[in-house]
């Protein structure tokens, strides 16, 4: 291979793991700072307005001078301790990767700041293609046997069961960007056997 191909092959690298990653700018266009207005919209109801998934990654926007992003556990979400945390961030432009599925609790390291509602919760999905594929689905009804007659009855005919087959359920938001990497990691061969 030459030294072209190993230059292209490892510029393209980087957009094939991020294909599927999505980057949400945590409070919208309010950002991370104190609710002013009481009819805004809680970090919590705007996380809840996402989905989030492994890979994904979090935009905290703040004054690093007046602000700063503690990752916490529930329990110091809950009191908003700020004096026991994961991880404490004060750039003002904090960028956090979401590496597992579950919650991730977040507060604001000025303790006032969180007491008024500078606080959020981001639950992560399940990766569903390791789930699926480390539990097998059910049996359905028509494979499963009738357990064996007592001795001296006579068994009784089996119900008969509807032949229904459910439709398909629709694509998830998971298996299209399955589709996308492939498409882009296909597109990248592509490319190399055309240079080549």
């Amino acid at each position: 291979m030459s030294n072209l191909n190993c230059i292209l092959l490892l510029s393209l690298a980087p957009f094939f793991t991020l294909a599927g990653a999505t980057q949400h700018k945590v409070g919208g266009s309010m950002g991370w700072t104190v609710p002013t207005d009481p009819n805004s919209m809680s970090y919590n109801q705007w996380a809840e307005k996402n989905r989030f998934q492994i890979g994904d990654t979090l935009l905290f926007v703040y004054q690093p001078d007046q602000d700063s992003v503690l990752q916490v556990d529930k329990i110091a979400y809950k009191h908003c301790n700020t004096s026991s945390y994961i991880a404490r961030f004060d750039d003002g432009n904090t960028v956090f990767t979401l590496n597992m599925s579950g919650p991730f609790y977040f507060i604001s390291g000025v303790e006032g700041n969180c007491i008024r509602n500078e606080s959020l919760i981001v639950v992560v999905m399940a990766d569903k293609s390791i789930s699926s594929a480390s539990h097998p689905p059910p049996p359905s009804p028509e494979s499963v046997s009738p357990p064996p007659p007592m001795e001296g009855t006579t068994p009784s005919p089996a119900p008969e069961v509807a032949a229904s087959v459910p439709p398909p359920s629709p694509p998830s938001g998971a298996s299209m960007k399955l589709v996308s990497y492939f498409g882009l990691v296909g597109g990248g061969v592509g490319l190399l056997l055309f240079v080549l």
